[in-house]
């Protein structure tokens, strides 16, 4: 599945609404951290189909970042249900995405 750009128009849609466990990377283009882990992200979303991947760029929509209290980046959450049930600040490997996927 392709990665989602998410913004404050589409989130209710994107993740909130979701039929899925929705995976959300908060990022930004000047983190190195974050570039780091944006092709783990990407990897991610192409290998699974059972949770949908999506973007949050903190430089454009600040809001969603304070929203959910994103003060550290990369911070990745995962939504189920349309509620954040699990997060995760900084580059982590593979192997504990895949298990943040799972949760």
């Amino acid at each position: 599945m392709a990665v989602t750009v998410i913004t404050k128009e589409n989130f209710e849609t994107e993740v909130l609404n979701a039929a899925v466990p929705v995976l959300v990377d908060f990022w930004a283009a000047w983190c190195g951290p974050c570039r780091m882990l944006s092709p783990l992200v990407d990897q991610a979303a192409e290998k699974r189909t059972d949770v949908k991947v999506g973007k949050v760029n903190v430089d454009e929509e600040p809001e969603l970042a304070e929203e959910f209290g994103v003060s550290s980046i990369p911070t990745l959450i995962l939504f189920k249900g349309g509620k954040a049930v699990k997060s995760s600040v900084g580059v982590i490997p593979m192997e504990r995405l895949q298990e943040l996927m799972n949760a």
